[in-house]
């Protein structure tokens, strides 16, 4: 599929990722509604408050009465001051949205390339799209914060952590947005490309292609094992690098780099321990399900789209892991308790995915490469199914 071609689908589903976020935000007054409460529940109506505000162009109350600009007064700040914060807050929230149309375009412009909706490859782009929403919407989070942390009058103190809160807030809401936008654009993507021919399925090595596999999940592993371990993970929290305003990093990098949490069981019993470390098992088994058929998948394996695929492929585990974990919540504890982590669990550990994933596809495309996985097109052993 050439760039032009690509290039439309690419920028129906941002646009439409866009326009479900924003409406998503203009929705989150209705929540204050008298009424809503009785007819939602509170739980639920608090969830969707938690879920939609982060989207939302109405300030906060903290910004629009100043309260964080002259400390614990409580008193409304000056009207020039006040003007200015408010117009912080209107600005990051302009960068906001305009970061999410403007960072998955060109991910999703690289994946609809790389992966045309043909020969069997339609449910990996509808995934991998579907990923790279999610992670529009963080990296979207994350460019505006500065903007929206400097509104609440507090931009100085403990910057990087209230920079980790604002990139773990508002994930929820982008899961079922991102899917949406990613069965349009996979949709047009297939419109765009009947015309074009279909792209042939690349032969690859099957032990370049395990090696490669095996070398890029092993980064994910990094990340889920052994940082995610308690002890690892609170010297991680500890760590101190830089003094005045950006002290404390600890946060943002556990924000980062720990895709989990976990512990050798202390008491309770080891087959509930091991119940719940299935979520991480699936979750590497799908990124080295995923990194074994892309190179067959792939139109042409090259660092930007397999570091690319890999970062879906690690998001998509993760929320399968999560979802998981859920299912295991409600069995041993209830129902309550698993919609309860469910709300607070959705979308959560992009940004870990991210830097994992991201290491995980540039190492699976140099193994890859070093093996000879990208220059033998005669081999006959190649992946002819994605299910082989």
């Amino acid at each position: 599929m050439t760039y032009g071609r690509a290039a439309i689908p690419a920028l129906a589903g941002g646009l439409l990722l866009t326009a479900l976020l924003w409406w998503a935000g203009a929705s989150a007054d209705a929540l204050h509604l008298q009424g809503t409460t009785d007819a939602l529940g509170g739980r639920m109506t608090a969830d969707l408050q938690q879920w939609l505000t982060p989207w939302s162009y109405d300030p906060p109350d903290s910004v629009r009465f100043g309260a964080g600009v002259l400390g614990d007064i409580g008193e409304p700040a000056g009207a020039e001051d006040g003007a200015h914060y408010l117009s912080l807050h209107a600005t990051g929230m302009q960068i906001r949205f305009a970061g999410v149309l403007l960072l998955f375009v060109p991910g999703a412009l690289l994946l609809a390339r790389r992966l045309p909706p043909v020969n069997g490859r339609m449910p990996a782009l509808l995934l991998a799209v579907w990923a790279w929403g999610m992670v529009a919407g963080m990296l979207a989070t994350a460019v505006s914060a500065p903007w929206l942390i400097a509104s609440h009058g507090r931009g100085s103190y403990r910057f990087l952590p209230q920079l980790a809160s604002a990139v773990s807030s508002g994930h929820q809401i982008t899961v079922p947005a991102a899917l949406l936008a990613a069965v349009v654009t996979a949709l047009v993507a297939r419109v765009s490309v009947e015309d074009a021919g279909e792209p042939p399925r690349r032969a690859v090595p099957k032990r370049a292609a395990l090696l490669a596999a095996t070398a890029g999940t092993a980064v994910v592993a990094l990340s889920l094992v052994v940082l995610s371990y308690q002890p690892v993970a609170a010297a991680v929290q500890r760590v101190e690098v830089f003094g005045g305003r950006f002290s404390e990093p600890g946060e943002l990098l556990r924000t980062w780099l720990l895709l989990g949490g976990w512990d050798f069981p202390s008491g309770g019993s080891a087959g509930r321990w091991l119940l719940y470390r299935t979520a991480d098992v699936l979750l590497l088994t799908v990124v080295w399900c995923a990194l074994r058929w892309l190179p067959g998948l792939l139109t042409r394996v090259t660092v930007p789209a397999t570091a690319a695929a890999a970062v879906c492929a690690t998001v998509i585990g993760l929320l399968a892991s999560q979802l998981l974990h859920v299912v295991i919540v409600c069995v041993d504890s209830g129902t309550r308790w698993g919609l309860d982590r469910f709300s607070g669990l959705l979308g959560s550990g992009v940004p870990a995915a991210l830097t994992s994933g991201l290491v995980a596809g540039v190492v699976a495309a140099a193994v890859l490469r070093a093996a000879g996985g990208t220059d033998h097109p005669e081999q006959r052993e190649v992946y002819t199914s994605a299910h082989e």
